[in-house]
């Protein structure tokens, strides 16, 4: 099984929660989650949620970066016009998980958290596994190369690009 592993997080989460309190907190997160559910495409799922960010399985890689810039989009949205900052960022990879009942599991999993740690607010990064997997020309996606990048755990530096 072969796609696209994608790992969102909202930024800022720990210190709203503080400022704010548990109640505002959940209520983010159920803004966040039920974003994600109006936006993913049906051949898309919410694998799982952690804390404050959401574990994708997307299995065509157009469509995973068409979501992932639709979600962003919504997130910024909800931000400028409500009460609620929803930054979140993304990170994405091509890669071919385990299934261990409903969860993914294995390095491609761990490649994607790693990949979402390197975004800032608001951005989509994306590893040159999933880019390969992309037709750059005929499309709107526009790419700015961040360059091979080191990250915890990982034996090799990983291109990465961010969405722009």
């Amino acid at each position: 099984m072969s796609g696209v592993i994608a790992f969102t997080d909202i930024v800022g989460f720990t210190e709203f929660t503080a400022s704010e309190g548990d109640a505002r907190a959940v209520e983010l997160l159920s803004v966040q989650r039920g974003i994600v559910d109006q936006v993913m495409p049906a051949r898309g799922r919410v694998v799982k949620e952690l804390g404050d960010g959401l574990l994708l399985w997307l299995d065509v890689a157009p469509e995973a970066v068409e979501a992932a810039r639709r979600l962003q989009a919504a997130f910024q949205d909800r931000s400028a016009n409500g009460d609620l900052p929803l930054w979140v960022r993304m990170g994405m990879h091509w890669g071919s998980p385990l299934e261990r009942g409903d969860d993914l599991v294995g390095n491609d999993v761990n490649i994607a958290a790693r990949i979402s740690d390197q975004a800032g607010p608001g951005e989509i990064v994306v590893s040159e596994a999933l880019v390969s997997h992309l037709d750059l020309t005929d499309s709107d996606v526009d790419l700015d190369a961040i360059g091979p990048v080191l990250m915890k755990g990982l034996p090799e530096a990983i291109w990465l690009y961010r969405i722009t």
